[in-house]
C-alpha cells in the first residue's frame, strides 16, 4: 500500500472518529496494511475506549516498536496495564518510567506539531509513577516521585500534585492522570488537502550547476537562515550540491520509524554514509534520515555524463526486501561504538559526564567491574569518580562499593541503563571542565528530541552525535541541534563556572 493510500484511509478513519462512529473508525484503521507508529497509537486508543485491554496493549506495543522515542505511547501502555486490574503491576510502573525518560529532562512535550492535540507533562508522568508505587505499598518512593514532580510542575498542574502528595502522607490512594483516548493523531491537513494536486514530499530545488542546460536537481542541507551568508564554491568538474554522493531512488519507501525518510521513485538523494546493515544515511529535501541502500542507484553527475545523456528512468520492478535495522543506527549515518551494542549476556551502561559515552559490562557485574570500566574510559582513578542513578547525585542514588548492584541492574530497560558520573578535584590542582557553546542563530524545531534556543543563549555540550549534530543542555532542557548554529566554545570549571580560555 502506498503512503498516499495510507494517508487517505487514515484521514477517513479520523473523520468517522470525529463523528463518534468509533466502530467504523477502528475498522478502517485495522484495514491499513502497513500502519505507522501514530496509526498504531490511534488503534490502541480506540481499543482502550472499548475496554479491550489486550488488543490495546498489542497496538501500543506496535507503536513503540516502530518509534521507541514516542513518550505518549509508553504513557498510554502504562495506563492500559493499570486498567487491566493490575494496578500494582511493575509493567505499568516501568512504562511510566520509560515515558519520563523519553521526555529527556523537559518539562513537557507538545504533540500538536505531530498531529496530536495533547501536551504530556513530566509532572503528570511522575504523578502516575507515584500512584503505582503507592499501590505496591512503597509510600516513601511515592512521596519522592511527587516531590520530584513539584520541580517539573506548571501552575495549572500544581493543585493536582499537592493533593496527591497530601494523600500519600495519609497513605491513601489517589486517582491517576489519564490521557483522553478520543484524542487521536491526525495526518497533516495540508498533505490531505493536496493529495490530488501535488507531491506532498516536496519538489526539487535547483541549487547549482556548471552546465547551463543541466536538468539536475539537488537539495540544500540544513543551514542557518541568514542574509548575505558565504556562498559555497562549485567544484570545476563534478557537481556537488552538498556533502554526500548523489543517488536516484528506484522504489517507493514508506518509513516505519521517526528516523527513516519517505522517498518515491525518481527522487535524488545524497548518501552521507552507507552502513554494513544495508541502510544509508541520506539528505533529501533539506531533511536527513535513513533509507535502504538497495532502493537506490548511484548517479554520476559530471560534465561528460550530463552533456551526453539524461537521467535514466527508474525501473518498474518490485522493490527489494526491507533490510533489518541494527541497534545503534542513527540518521547521522554513524553507528554507536561496538561496545555499546546490546548483547543478551551484558548490559550497556550510558554514562553522562561532561560528554556522554557507553561501556558494556557482563550482566550481574559487581561494582568493582563497573567502576574499572568507567575509570579506564576516563583515564582517571576510581577514587575520584562518583556514580549515581540520578543527575542530582543524591545520597540515595549514589552507587559505591556498598551498593546492592542487583537493585541497580533491576532498573535496566532492554539491557540498557543510564548513570551519571562526577569527578572530584584532582590532586595536581586541575579541575573538571565543561564545554559551553554560544548560539549564533536561533533554532526552532517541532521534533521533541531537538533542543530549541535563541540567538545568544549559552549551551552546555554533552556529546557529539556526529560532525553535523551535537547534544546539549540549555535553559533546563536537553536535546540535539545543528553544530553550524553555535560557535565560540568556552571552557568553564565546574566548581566556579569562571571562563578559563576561548577557542574559536
Amino acid at each position: 500500500m502506498s503512503y498516499v493510500d495510507t494517508l487517505r484511509q487514515w484521514d477517513e478513519a479520523i473523520t468517522y472518529a470525529d463523528r463518534e462512529d468509533l466502530a467504523e473508525a477502528l475498522r478502517i484503521f485495522l484495514s491499513i496494511q502497513e500502519p505507522n507508529s501514530k496509526i498504531c497509537f490511534d488503534i490502541g486508543c480506540l481499543h482502550l475506549l472499548n475496554q479491550d485491554y489486550d488488543a490495546a496493549e498489542k497496538a501500543f506495543d506496535c507503536s513503540i516498536r516502530k518509534d521507541e522515542h514516542l513518550a505518549i505511547a509508553f504513557f498510554q501502555r502504562g495506563i492500559t496495564f493499570y486498567k487491566k486490574e493490575r494496578q500494582d503491576s511493575p509493567e505499568s510502573l516501568a512504562d511510566f518510567q520509560r515515558a519520563f525518560k523519553a521526555l529527556r529532562g523537559n518539562q513537557l512535550i507538545d504533540y500538536k506539531a505531530l498531529g496530536l492535540r495533547y501536551i504530556l507533562y513530566a509532572c503528570e508522568v511522575l504523578h502516575n509513577m507515584a500512584l503505582v508505587e503507592a499501590q505496591l505499598g512503597n509510600w516513601e518512593k511515592a512521596q519522592v516521585n511527587l516531590a520530584k514532580a513539584l520541580d517539573y510542575k506548571t501552575e495549572a498542574k500544581l493543585n493536582v500534585i499537592d493533593k496527591a502528595l497530601q494523600s500519600t502522607l495519609k497513605q491513601k490512594l489517589f486517582k491517576p492522570v489519564q490521557f483522553p483516548s478520543k484524542v487521536l493523531f491526525k495526518p497533516n491537513k495540508n498533505y490531505v488537502a493536496e493529495l490530488e494536486k501535488k507531491d506532498y514530499l516536496g519538489k526539487a530545488k535547483v541549487v547549482a550547476s556548471v552546465v547551463p542546460q543541466d536538468a539536475f536537481s539537488g537539495f540544500a542541507p540544513l543551514q542557518p537562515q541568514v542574509e548575505d551568508g558565504p556562498a559555497r564554491p562549485k567544484e570545476p568538474e563534478v557537481l556537488r550540491a552538498l556533502e554526500g554522493e548523489p543517488h536516484t531512488v528506484l522504489f517507493e519507501f514508506v518509513p516505519e520509524t521517526s528516523d527513516e525518510l519517505a522517498v518515491v521513485p525518481g527522487n535524488i538523494v545524497f548518501v552521507l554514509q552507507k552502513g554494513a546493515d544495508n541502510w544509508a544515511s541520506v539528505v533529501f529535501n533539506e531533511r536527513r534520515g535513513l533509507v535502504p541502500y538497495n532502493y537506490l542507484e548511484r548517479l554520476e553527475i559530471s560534465l561528460a555524463s550530463q552533456q551526453n545523456k539524461g537521467i535514466t528512468a527508474p525501473p518498474s520492478r518490485d522493490p527489494p526486501t526491507r533490510p533489518e535495522r541494527k541497534p545503534g543506527r542513527t540518521p547521522g549515518g554513524n553507528t554507536q561504538r561496538q561496545e555499546s551494542q546490546t548483547t543478551e549476556d551484558s548490559y550497556i551502561v550510558k554514562v553522562c559526564y561532561t560528554f556522554n559515552f557507553a561501556v558494556s559490562v557482563p550482566r550481574g557485574s559487581p561494582y568493582a567491574t563497573l567502576i574499572e570500566k568507567i575509570s579506564n574510559k576516563l583515564s582517571l582513578p576510581s577514587t575520584v569518580i562518583t556514580l549515581s542513578l540520578t543527575s542530582e547525585a543524591s545520597e540515595e542514588g549514589v552507587i559505591n562499593a556498598d551498593t546492592d548492584m542487583e537493585t541497580v541492574w533491576s532498573q535496566a530497560s532492554g539491557g540498557r541503563i543510564t548513570l551519571w558520573c562526577k569527578t572530584e578535584e584532582q590532586t595536581d590542582g586541575t579541575m573538571q571542565k565543561e564545554t559551553v557553546l554560544v548560539a549564533i542563530h536561533s533554532y526552532e524545531s517541532s521534533n521533541p528530541e531537538d533542543l530549541r534556543f535563541n540567538q545568544g543563549d549559552t549551551i552546555t555540550l554533552l556529546s557529539r552525535v556526529n560532525q553535523d549534530w551535537l547534544e546539549g543542555q540549555c535553559n533546563g532542557n536537553t536535546g540535539i541541534f545543528p553544530a553550524s548554529f553555535v560557535e565560540d566554545v568556552l571552557y568553564l570549571t565546574i566548581n566556579d563556572q569562571a571562563p578559563l580560555s576561548d577557542q574559536s
